[in-house]
């Protein structure tokens, strides 16, 4: 087959809104460009983002349209509606929607991304006036689109499960981890404070952690606790939370931070602490890995699946488990080490690199199945 025009559908990216999907996006891109110069890829962008999204090489380029991301209704209305217009008008060869919805009149084969399938799992996390809209669209873009990539087996077993799709139409390609992060466990310095990196949103079990850091407090008062992401639907009971624990001086909430100050966390925490009930991936802990932090986390799917022997598990629906995995983590120095050894080398298995490369097939099966 001759060189492909491949679309990209960025119309939800947020700067610094959106979490990690737009990680996800971010480090795709920029290991396509590293791997392919025989296709042309054409980035649908929004008003927040428009051209500093492409990655600066020529068979790159931009399509900015006129809507504003951040009102969701304007962003669907202009994704159903005028983005099918400006595909065709791009001649694209095949579209990747990689932020779980895509337009359900396109003229040309799509591959959509799903993270998760939350508003499935978990419908109790969502506003009331969100959840039609998600189970409305994500439904049409799972089921119209040529070819669904799925994050994990987990997420593949749900877009299978919940919306009858055949085994062969969904493709699990995992995430892969920004190199940088294997630098930094050559060149940590630890200091007393454990570390989380987390949307602020219910699923993420954060209010335990609280209420398990208290108890934690108790016995090594020189700890902090740092939770590094994006203010979600969780952040004001959160807060409220941290003041009534008493732990104003003892938890810091940083919002969406800069790249650079994320690393520079990472390369300082004593600790890496993941307790969320539910997850798509569960990049942090990936990256947590890589940069030799002692990490514990959730035993769930596919956190366990992920970070296998290299990290130390717990139930996150048990206080007194979490609280256990605390204390192991900052008083056991021989586990310590071994978790700081076999972290970089579990995380070394997640590649953007690879994650291109198996995103790249998947267009073109899907564009020649067009």
């Amino acid at each position: 087959m001759s060189s492909l025009r491949i679309g990209v559908n960025a119309l939800y990216l947020i700067p610094g809104g959106v979490g990690g999907t737009e990680i996800y996006l971010r480090n795709l891109l920029g290991a396509l460009a590293g791997i392919d110069t025989a296709n042309e890829y054409v980035l649908f962008t929004n008003r927040e983002t428009r051209g500093e999204l492409a990655p600066q090489t020529p068979n790159f380029r931009t399509v900015p349209q006129a809507v504003q991301a951040s009102f969701r209704p304007a962003r669907i209305l202009w994704e159903q509606t005028v983005l099918p217009l400006a595909i065709a008008k791009q001649n694209v060869d095949v579209l990747l929607n990689p932020g779980f919805t895509a337009p359900i009149l396109c003229g040309c084969p799509q591959v959509t991304v799903f993270h998760d399938l939350q508003h499935k799992r978990h419908p109790e996390y969502f506003r009331w006036f969100d959840l039609p809209f998600w189970r409305f669209l994500l439904y049409w873009s799972a089921h119209l689109s040529r070819m669904v990539i799925a994050d994990s087996e987990a997420t593949r077993t749900d877009l299978m499960q919940f919306y009858r799709l055949p085994g062969e139409k969904v493709r699990v390609i995992p995430l892969g981890v920004d190199p940088k992060f294997f630098e930094i466990a050559r060149a940590r310095r630890p200091e007393p404070f454990l570390l989380t990196v987390s949307t602020l949103h219910p699923h993420k079990n954060l209010d335990r952690l609280l209420r398990a850091f208290v108890r934690f407090r108790h016995v090594r008062p020189e700890f902090r606790l740092i939770v590094a992401g994006l203010r979600g639907f969780e952040a004001a009971n959160l807060e409220h939370l941290q003041h009534e624990l008493g732990l104003s001086d003892a938890v810091e909430f940083t919002g969406w931070i800069p790249r650079e100050d994320l690393y520079a966390l990472y390369a300082r925490a004593s600790t890496f602490v993941y307790p969320s009930t539910f997850e798509g991936f569960g990049l942090p802990v990936v990256e947590a890995l890589a940069a030799g932090i002692p990490t514990a986390c959730s035993d769930i799917e596919p956190l366990a699946s992920t970070a296998g022997d290299a990290a130390l598990r717990f139930d996150p629906q048990d206080d007194q488990a979490l609280l256990d995995a605390m204390t192991k983590l900052v008083s056991n120095d021989r586990l310590r080490a071994e978790l700081s050894a076999r972290g970089p080398q579990r995380a070394a298995q997640f590649s953007w690199k690879r994650t291109a490369r198996l995103t790249l097939d998947v267009l073109v099966q899907a564009a020649k199945s067009g």
